[in-house]
């Protein structure tokens, strides 16, 4: 049943006994005077339909406990102990000074609890509401965007470890999975624990091993029906699937069929990196750092540093890139509905895709634009040629106009031959060929748009701004605590709001009769 706050303070209370040697202005302070109206009691009441049973932990002081552990990056024993023996929080929850904090176990309850209703995310909803009613981000007409690494919470696994765990979890979830392993799946003593008993310096022992693993798995998934699995057998199926094909392929001078396999000699495009967390991903922030993990990404406004949108997502893939999810999160901004701004990125930002998405909702890009490389060094680039999208054209710097094709796709070849510019051109025997994007009219303008003066003076002076919020976002907390998107986004919007809610008290946050202000 839902569990409510007593009004009636009692005798050890640590805010009416120390409440004044709490920091001013702190968070601390602010959820001792106001959690109640922050996070009111009817805030969680549809988590709680029954009226019997033992009462929940009321809800001023689990959106109290909740913020603060995501903002200090605490885990649910930390702060369970925060609870119990640090003085501040048992201020800022309400709590006597014997008072000890609940099971941390708790707090696990407490997430699926939201993460299963029908406003999982209504804590930060809280502390936007008093955004929206301080007025503060009335009248801001820009927002920067950005985005960040985070470290995932297991360890990566390599191809071996990771088919060995994929067929187990597929015993373990598939319906009759033991009988099919014994039956199925003869390669490997699957029982056993620790690393496989092999020679591994011996590379014909790696590859008969890998043979054997892959040979099992390829085995299993032939003896079921995947249209008759649901819920985790379906996902240990699709698991086992994925390793059984990212990582290896048909040994040389094999097609498979022979049962010989080996580790491929690449690295597939969205390699999934552990059995323990399917969704943490490889992310290449420069070509020589590589991170797993997740990405997060964010919606600043640069005046005042709230994050006004976020979203976790994968480390890498088309849909995950920095322009695709930029473009979703300014669309999904709330405090920019029916309103046009400026949007502040880096060159990441400056694809076709982002640039259209912002052109149907009347957006301004200032967005650093992606280099132009041309094809010999000190050479022409792709400005300039000419394009005639009315006639289907481009003509280069001599002068030449080709055709575009469907596929727009122009050759220039023979016309190339002789000509005087050619060295600045191109180097290719068959002459120069260009592939012009779907949006390369848009790309063309934002290039010649960034070259004014007062572009470059907007991108430079509000711009920085978002590269702070990302540096408060992370700092003590580049690892997230969590497996999965769904629950690690969770914590995203949890620390956010944490984040937004010192932030707005640096601005200074205050009650001013009966509504959020600031002083």
């Amino acid at each position: 049943m839902q569990g409510r706050e007593d009004a009636q303070r009692g005798y050890l209370d640590v805010e009416a006994l120390a409440g004044e040697l709490l920091a001013p202005g702190s968070v601390f302070a602010f959820l001792a005077t106001h959690r109640g109206r922050l996070f009111p009691d009817s805030m969680m009441e549809d988590l709680f339909p029954s009226r019997r049973g033992r009462p929940s932990v009321p809800a001023p002081v689990i959106g109290s406990v909740l913020v603060l552990q995501a903002l200090q990056g605490l885990s649910d024993r930390e702060t369970a102990e925060a609870l119990t023996f640090d003085l501040r929080w048992k201020a800022a929850c309400g709590y006597g000074l014997t008072d000890t904090a609940f099971h941390p176990s708790t707090l696990t309850y407490w997430r699926r609890r939201l993460a299963g209703s029908g406003n999982p995310h209504r804590i930060m909803e809280a502390i936007a509401e008093v955004v929206a009613e301080t007025g503060v981000l009335k009248g801001k007409r820009r927002r920067a965007v950005d985005s960040t690494v985070l470290d995932d919470a297991v360890a990566r696994q390599d191809t071996i470890t990771q088919l060995i765990a994929g067929i187990r979890r597929f015993a373990r979830d598939v319906p009759d999975g033991q009988d099919l392993l014994s039956t199925h799946a003869t390669g490997y003593e699957y029982a056993r624990t620790g690393k496989p008993g092999i020679a591994w310096d011996d590379q014909e022992a790696k590859d008969g091993l890998v043979s054997a693993l892959v040979t099992d798995a390829l085995a299993l998934l032939a003896a079921v029906d995947p249209e008759t699995l649901g819920g985790k057998a379906a996902d240990a199926y699709a698991l086992l699937a994925l390793i059984a094909g990212q990582d290896v392929e048909p040994a040389e001078d094999s097609d498979g069929t022979d049962g010989r396999w080996r580790i491929a000699r690449k690295v597939a495009p969205d390699r999934l990196i552990s059995t323990v967390d399917p969704d943490s991903r490889h992310a290449h922030k420069t070509r020589s750092r590589q991170q797993d993990g997740f990405k997060a990404h964010i919606v600043i406004e640069p005046d005042t540093g709230l994050i006004t949108a976020a979203a976790l997502t994968k480390a890498s893939g088309p849909e995950n890139s920095d322009g695709a999810v930029g473009a979703r999160l300014i669309g999904m901004d709330p405090t920019i509905a029916d309103t046009s701004v400026d949007v502040l990125a880096d060159s990441a930002y400056g694809s076709g895709e982002m640039l259209a998405a912002l052109a149907r909702t009347a957006h301004t890009p200032v967005i650093k634009p992606w280099p132009l490389r041309p094809a010999v060094e000190g050479g022409f680039t792709l400005d300039d040629f000419t394009v005639d999208e009315a006639a289907r054209t481009v003509t280069c710097p001599m002068g030449i106009t080709k055709t575009i094709s469907p596929k727009r796709h122009v050759t220039f070849g023979t016309a190339c031959t002789g000509c005087p510019l050619r060295d600045r051109c191109t180097s290719a025997v068959r002459g120069r060929e260009l592939d012009l994007h779907e949006h390369d009219a848009l790309l063309r303008e934002h290039r010649h748009r960034a070259t004014d003066p007062a572009f470059q003076h907007d991108y430079r002076t509000h711009r920085p701004m978002v590269e702070r919020s990302i540096a408060w976002l992370t700092r003590g907390n580049r690892r997230v605590p969590h497996h999965g998107i769904q629950r690690n986004n969770a914590w995203l919007q949890l620390r956010i709001a944490g984040l937004n809610l010192r932030r707005m008290l640096a601005l200074g946050l205050t009650r001013n009769e009966g509504s959020w202000a600031l002083g």
